[in-house]
């Protein structure tokens, strides 16, 4: 019997598990962490692909919005390459401090306390620079024009009179737009209420209630959302986008700057490297971790990581998730789902009231009918169990109602970094 070790909230837990069943401990691929954060960022920033030097786009006449993300997204670490921009932008650009707002892209999440926010930037950057929370309800939004999809783009006022949009997000994979950072820092990030729902109802089959089947993690060729996305973000006066890749560690391994849909697209192409692990089948067991707190804090970020891992599972498989959930659901929405769910009316609310925080439910409840879904968690066993989800706060006894001995496994610490793809037969 070996013991394997997740990440849980701010600790860790340990599992036993029959070593003769692991047939694999999948880890993101082996890609080292930038040495030099600074170097590494001007050295894109003054070459950046398909772009002019953004010394070249930012005089001491320009206004400047920096789109940063939210808290739900801190383990991308921005805190430590927002301090080297706001210094290239004023030391290289000569760009008073005056000229430049930070703009944190909430979407459709509440604004973060004055914590979160030195948090997200540093206290050095908070106390110099004007670091404002994008709300997607206020009254003063812009309106850009509406997408051939019908989406009505209306985004942050400052961002959209801003001479200059720099956005700074993550790459990654995303259930929903293919992959998340680049175009999303508008769209959701500082776009309005409808403007998100109208873009994310295009998840959903258009005939029945299940997931549209052009989406899906790492799907950009003819994918709505991300098509829909591109479209808003080609709507802002002048963008430039600063794009980040992690390691499986969840270091800072590569930045690509410039053009926000070119550099971004190169983003991707990089994550794809770090983060896809050949298997030789798909597994009747998997075991996998969120990677601890923030990315396991609710079942509406955490459950990212079934996004992920469920591709080297067995239709009908038993998927373990170690997610310690200390804010439940998430949004205070998630689990008022659950009464559409139960009496029949989910598809016909999602689609005429779509919010993310609903479709992520519906996600959830979808994924928990094609495979056994467990969880190791503190979260209530009573809210998940109408979803078709066991949750469980010991692991004897999650180790003993899971029964999965004899049954080849893989042991996934970090379901955020890894998603596992099959060798074709040769």
């Amino acid at each position: 019997m070996g013991f394997y070790s997740f990440a849980y909230g701010d600790g860790s837990v340990s599992l036993p598990v029959d070593e003769s069943c692991v047939i694999g401990q999948l880890h993101g691929n082996e890609i080292p962490p930038v040495g030099d954060i600074k170097e590494a960022l001007y050295r894109t920033l003054n070459e950046p692909i398909d772009a002019q030097p953004l010394c070249r786009q930012v005089t001491p006449e320009t206004t400047v919005a920096l789109v940063i993300s939210d808290m739900s997204r801190f383990w991308m670490r921005q805190d430590r390459v927002i301090p080297h921009i706001v210094d290239y932008l004023t030391e290289v650009c000569h760009l008073p401090l005056s000229h430049l707002t930070i703009v944190v892209a909430n979407g459709t999440h509440e604004g973060g306390s004055e914590q979160d926010l030195r948090k997200l930037v540093t206290d050095a950057v908070y106390d110099k620079v004007s670091v404002v929370n994008h709300d997607c309800l206020a009254p003063d939004l812009v309106y850009l024009g509406t997408t051939t999809y019908g989406t009505p783009v209306r985004v942050n006022a400052i961002a959209a009179a801003a001479d200059l949009c720099i956005c700074l997000g993550a790459a990654t994979y995303h259930v929903m737009a293919g992959f998340g950072g680049g175009r999303k820092s508008i769209l959701p990030g500082i776009s309005g209420m409808e403007t998100i729902q109208r873009n994310h109802a295009l998840s959903l089959d258009p005939q029945c209630l299940k997931p549209n089947p052009l989406i899906g993690n790492g799907k950009l060729e003819g994918n709505p959302l991300h098509l829909d996305m591109c479209q808003a973000a080609g709507m802002m006066k002048k963008l430039f986008m600063v794009n980040l890749v992690v390691n499986a560690q969840e270091e800072l391994c590569a930045i690509f700057s410039g053009h926000y849909l070119h550099s971004w697209l190169r983003a991707c192409r990089e994550v794809e490297r770090v983060y896809q692990v050949p298997v030789p089948e798909k597994a009747d067991v998997i075991i996998a971790g969120c990677g601890g707190y923030p990315r396991d804090m609710s079942l509406y970020q955490g459950t990212k990581a079934i996004d992920n891992v469920e591709s080297g599972l067995k239709e009908g498989g038993t998927l373990i998730l170690i997610i310690e959930a200390r804010d439940g659901g998430g949004p205070a929405e998630y689990f008022d789902w659950s009464r559409n769910w139960q009496d029949g009316t989910l598809e016909q609310r999602l689609r005429e009231h779509f919010t993310v925080a609903g479709y992520v439910f519906f996600l959830n409840c979808y994924q928990a009918s094609h495979q056994r879904i467990m969880l190791l968690s503190s979260i209530d066993p009573q809210l998940v169990q109408p979803m078709g989800i066991e949750a469980y706060s010991s692991v004897d006894e999650l180790m003993a109602a899971a029964n999965i001995d004899g049954k080849r496994t893989y042991i996934i610490s970090n379901g955020g970094t890894v998603v596992p793809v099959v060798k074709e037969a040769q």
